[in-house]
């Protein structure tokens, strides 16, 4: 049993533009990222999705149908960026990751908390979806937990070699989901 996943981040946000971690907060696709979004399609056209995924926050809504015209979006929350608690919308120097990991963000959660959502995600995917190819819409802390998942990394390793420290972004990125997570 297997799930194929490429992983797509959403365009860049006014919140991101202003250096602001946006958290649960819904953000706003920037001019940068109605572009980013709309150009996206050209650079993976050779691709096909049996099912389109996106987090049900409005940036990656936004990316998903600009992405993906035309086409099903299924929104899931369990693909929400991490929830920032009271640091959501902060500056973005004051949303450390790795001081985050096993403790929550003050009124937030934690990295391992989004973890367990993603997981949790992963098993809905190989019960319904064994398989198939499935694209997916959302934000950097599930991206760090599949990276944790299927990559079998540290959460401080996915930390440190995120494409945003080491500045190595790629339209897609792929992950494989095997049974029994």
């Amino acid at each position: 049993m297997s799930v194929k996943i490429t992983y797509f981040v959403h365009g860049t946000t006014t919140d991101n533009e202003n250096h602001r971690s946006t958290g649960w907060n819904p953000g706003e696709l920037s001019e940068l990222g109605i572009q980013q979004s709309k150009e996206l399609p050209n650079l993976i056209h050779d691709k096909k999705f049996d099912a389109i995924f996106c987090s049900d926050l409005t940036r990656a809504v936004e990316s998903a149908k600009l992405n993906f015209p035309n086409q099903e979006i299924i929104q899931d929350e369990r693909l929400r960026e991490c929830n920032y608690g009271d640091l959501n919308c902060a500056d973005s120097d004051l949303v450390v990751d790795e001081d985050y990991i096993e403790m929550p963000f003050p009124n937030g959660e934690s990295m391992l908390g989004v973890e367990h959502r993603i997981r949790d995600f992963c098993e809905f995917l190989i019960q319904n979806y064994d398989n198939k190819h499935i694209a997916i819409v959302a934000h950097k802390a599930p991206q760090l937990a599949f990276e944790v998942i299927t990559l079998g990394k540290t959460w401080q390793e996915a930390i440190a070699t995120d494409w945003r420290k080491i500045g190595s972004w790629q339209p897609g990125w792929e992950y494989t989901i095997k049974g029994g997570i």
